[in-house]
């Protein structure tokens, strides 16, 4: 099928053997949650047995003419599962095929050795505090402790890696530091694809790193439904430590072509638009086209160094499946990697794993409460704009600048554009993929982000490991 797919699309830029995109499909496919592996090893068999009825013969035996009037005709079934597979194909053979570093199947970059605790075994270990996820919550929540003179143990499901240990924003990015190796849905009417980071650090290694004041209408909203009361004022100290800790700024000299596209336009029109500033440390160098260059300050380059600085004990690579109360105490059971479960006894624990893992954990716990309702997300769609000129560079990332005229309710924004993105998103006009190309520089992604009315959930999965997200 991956065969057949870059034959038919015309895919530009052939930078790997077809093995390859067809073992890193086969990859992403075991990285997928547990309870949809299954469903689409059966559909995709399926989808093969059907050629017979087709053409009188299976899938994989068809000359290709005949391969692509089979896909056709799954692309434009009526079933919501037929159209499901042909996409699930159809991104990742083409993200794969444009990427210029695709890593072989036995690449793997070296995380950081496990030095800053020692191995405990299956023994018990009593810390003052716990916290369990390495991401903005728990990396800060657990080194201001530390620094404080607290005994504190912190927890991560994924590795540790160096934050140059691949390009941002690349294929290598999604395999070493994406749960699910981003293959995470939401499912519902319509779907939703959304990523979490997994990897010290969680979200904060592998997002653009856009710095946002809280907006006073959320005050508001907060103070009308919660009581919470609380002022930009009262607020101010911890915002100037948040951007003094993480060297939060603007771009410093010329900004994306891609970017000031769009705050022109904005211009044009008379809607209020701005740069946002990132958690960004700028090292004075620029690229080829003249945008300054430097790193993003993720939670692996700033708080869990000086967690770690402190005499904190972080354990990576160390999955903590419940947690439970007995003696006053809380006890955390864990498993590592290599499958030796650890158990920690802590006074005080913080639950930091995100939207998702935390009503998870909550809920394979056992523990009572209103754990996993109430999921809220803010989907986006995007479009591709062709422009006359050059606005687009390899090494772009993503564009700084934010349209706020009709926030909170819409808000519009610049995407990572590279090559393998932007074939992504032409999926659906696959004419144009050719054209790549030659026009890539003169293309850039753009979104709209909505604040839904919606609701979804998380449900822990008996047996399963991951769990169901609908929305």
């Amino acid at each position: 099928m991956v065969y057949s797919i870059v034959e038919t699309h015309g895919l530009p830029s052939p930078h790997g053997q077809p093995n390859r995109v067809v073992n890193f499909v086969l990859r992403q496919h075991a990285n997928m949650p547990d309870f949809l592996r299954w469903p689409l090893l059966v559909l995709t068999l399926a989808f093969d047995l059907a050629g017979g009825i087709y053409f009188f013969g299976r899938f994989h035996r068809q000359p290709n003419v005949r391969r692509k009037a089979q896909m056709d005709l799954w692309r434009q079934s009526p079933l919501g599962p037929c159209r499901d597979l042909l996409r699930f194909y159809d991104s990742l053979a083409t993200l794969a095929w444009t990427e210029n570093d695709l890593p072989a199947v036995s690449d793997q970059a070296a995380s950081i050795p496990f030095s800053q605790s020692p191995a405990v075994g299956t023994g018990h270990t009593r810390r003052q505090v716990g916290v369990i996820g390495s991401g903005p919550g728990g990396a800060i929540t657990a080194t201001l402790l530390a620094e404080r003179g607290f005994d504190v143990v912190l927890f991560e499901e994924g590795r540790h890696y160096e934050l140059q240990s691949c390009r941002p924003f690349s294929v290598e990015e999604m395999l070493q530091k994406y749960r699910n190796g981003g293959l995470t849905p939401a499912l519902g009417k319509p779907k939703v694809a959304y990523v979490e980071g997994n990897c010290v650090g969680g979200g904060s290694e592998i997002n653009s790193g856009l710095y946002h004041r809280t907006p006073p209408e959320m005050l508001e909203r907060w103070h009308r439904e919660f009581g919470l009361q609380i002022s930009e004022d009262e607020l101010l100290p911890h915002y100037e430590a948040c951007e003094r800790d993480l060297s939060v700024s603007c771009m410093p000299g010329k900004l994306p072509s891609a970017s000031l596209k769009l705050h022109e336009g904005a211009q044009m029109l008379g809607w209020a638009s701005r740069e946002v500033p990132r958690w960004f440390a700028y090292d004075g160098g620029s690229d080829a086209v003249g945008t300054p260059t430097g790193h993003r300050q993720s939670m692996s380059r700033t708080f869990v160094q000086r967690f770690t600085s402190a005499g904190g004990s972080l354990y990576p690579g160390v999955r903590c499946e419940r947690v439970s109360r007995e003696g006053g105490e809380f006890r955390v059971h864990a498993r590592e990697r290599s499958g030796a479960m650890l158990e920690f006894k802590c006074e005080k624990l913080f639950v930091s794993c995100g939207a998702i893992g935390t009503p998870a954990l909550l809920q394979r716990s056992g523990l009572r409460g209103h754990f996993g309702p109430g999921l809220q997300m803010h989907p986006t769609v995007k479009i591709v704009a062709l422009f006359d000129e050059e606005v687009n560079s390899e090494r772009m990332g993503v564009p700084v600048h934010q349209v706020k005229q009709f926030a909170p309710d819409f808000s519009f924004g610049c995407s990572i554009s590279s090559l393998p993105y932007l074939s992504l998103a032409m999926l659906d006009h696959p004419t144009e993929l050719p054209k790549l190309t030659h026009s890539w520089k003169r293309m850039a992604i753009y979104y709209a982000m909505i604040v839904p009315q919606g609701r979804g959930s998380v449900r822990a999965l008996p047996g399963f490991y991951d769990p169901l997200v609908r929305f």
